[in-house]
């Protein structure tokens, strides 16, 4: 799979929706992390994340006209031990509960599918980042419909071990804009990770399409120590 540049990828689509990048810094010793979301509606624009224990929420940036929480007030990120999960919905809650009951990263998604916001059929994405013993892996499922047909639930898992550093991938919820939307297809895209995560989050957060973005996430984790840090933007301020 041919490596795309992350910024210019982003630059390059209107509307990718709610989207996941996992991998390495080119140095080598943080595993990576970011999430991003982004809206057309007044009530998806009206958002913020604010930091939740280890991990983030979103949260209505005017309460006054939030007019649906469902689908769009969860925690997209938490984290469990020395796995941290990130998702675009809240499933987040559902793969903490699994692992904490011992289940797997898949088997703990079986219970969920695609989110029922009729005709979008809007695909679950999720990412699970392991560290251990100084080693680390990354997985990211998406659940989506066939081809917009609710009857019928897709699932793919993809698995990366040992990931290399300056290499990531990026998953998201939709190939464009369009009515309804086109629902992300094939594997997660080959990415590159540049540079610290002040640079990083800068070169996501300017990609994203000025319009349309709302929030981003962004996480760098020593993977010796379990250390982090972490950045959020929000364009409503």
């Amino acid at each position: 799979m041919k490596m795309q540049n992350l910024g210019q990828d982003l630059k390059s689509n209107e509307y990718p929706g709610r989207g996941i990048v996992t991998g390495r810094s080119a140095d080598g010793k943080y595993a990576v992390t970011a999430y991003f979301i982004m809206g057309r509606s007044e009530n998806s624009r009206n958002r913020i994340f604010v930091e939740d224990g280890e991990g983030i929420r979103t949260q209505a940036f005017d309460p006054a006209k939030m007019k649906d929480p469902s689908l769009i007030i969860y925690a997209p990120v938490r984290v469990l031990g020395t796995d941290t999960i990130v998702t675009n919905g809240d499933q987040t809650d559902t793969i903490y509960d699994g692992l904490k009951a011992g289940k797997t990263f898949g088997q703990s998604l079986r219970s969920r599918e695609f989110e029922p916001d009729k005709p979008n059929y809007t695909p679950r994405i999720s990412a699970l980042l392991s560290i251990a013993d100084g080693k680390y892996e990354y997985r990211i499922s998406i659940l989506k419909s066939a081809n917009g047909d609710p009857e019928s639930c897709q699932r793919f898992t993809f698995s990366y071990e040992n990931p290399k550093a300056g290499e990531g991938h990026m998953i998201h919820t939709y190939l464009g804009n369009g009515d309804p939307l086109p629902s992300y297809e094939g594997e997660p895209k080959l990415v590159d990770i540049k540079g610290g995560i002040d640079e990083f989050t800068k070169e996501v957060w300017e990609g994203l399409n000025e319009d349309n973005k709302v929030s981003l996430f962004v996480r760098f984790i020593d993977i010796a120590t379990g250390k982090y840090e972490t950045r959020i933007e929000n364009k409503n301020k």
